[in-house]
């Protein structure tokens, strides 16, 4: 096998090549710096000061008619919410970004209650007990309904989780999220709704 004879000359080549493939390499770690500042705060990807939102779907149908039973095994219903502003949160204990979300909503929740607006979070298939432990843990204070054969996810057509629904105080669905709300989100979009 015949050996490989390292010359001066052969030293230099390889040093120049290995000095332009650095240069290469770090400006290619330039560019892709960039393009990164380059990009809207938005699409940087989240970041710990932004909480990351669904925008909702302005719509405009009537609200369906759900009839369930809150904690307390009360029978309760949508129509006992009439003149108010109420958001219909479809959630689940185990789903990760319905957890995310209830101190988002608790707090919106907290704020604007006294212009008659309510949350009404419906837990699509968990115990009582499972559900109860969960209010607790989070320290909710706004009606929390049980769900058990996913009448709400049907009556909204939508089996996603978290899925949420603002209905106006004459009845009418005008916005439906598919995933996580921000409290950025809601003030934007539910606002405007509790001055109608």
């Amino acid at each position: 096998m015949p050996k490989l004879i390292i010359t001066p000359i052969n030293k230099k080549k390889i040093r120049l090549q290995l000095i332009w493939m650095t240069l290469i390499a770090f400006g290619f770690f330039l560019i892709g710096i960039a393009i990164l500042f380059s990009l809207p705060k938005s699409d940087r990807g989240s970041s710990l000061n932004t909480e990351y939102s669904t925008i909702p779907v302005q719509v405009n149908y009537p609200a369906p008619d759900i009839n369930l039973n809150d904690l307390s095994l009360q029978n309760v219903s949508l129509k006992d919410h009439q003149n108010n502003i109420v958001l219909v949160n479809n959630w689940a204990t185990w789903c990760p970004p319905c957890k995310a979300e209830m101190p988002t909503l608790q707090t919106y929740y907290q704020t604007h209650a006294d212009q008659g607006f309510v949350i009404i979070a419906i837990e699509s298939g968990e115990s009582i007990d499972e559900v109860s432990d969960f209010v607790h843990q989070y320290s909710l204070t706004f009606p929390v309904w049980i769900d058990k054969t996913g009448k709400a996810l049907e009556a909204f057509n939508n089996w996603d989780l978290p899925s949420s629904y603002v209905i106006d105080r004459t009845g009418t669905v005008r916005l439906a999220w598919a995933g996580t709300i921000s409290l950025e989100m809601l003030n934007k979009y539910v606002n405007p709704l509790l001055k109608e």
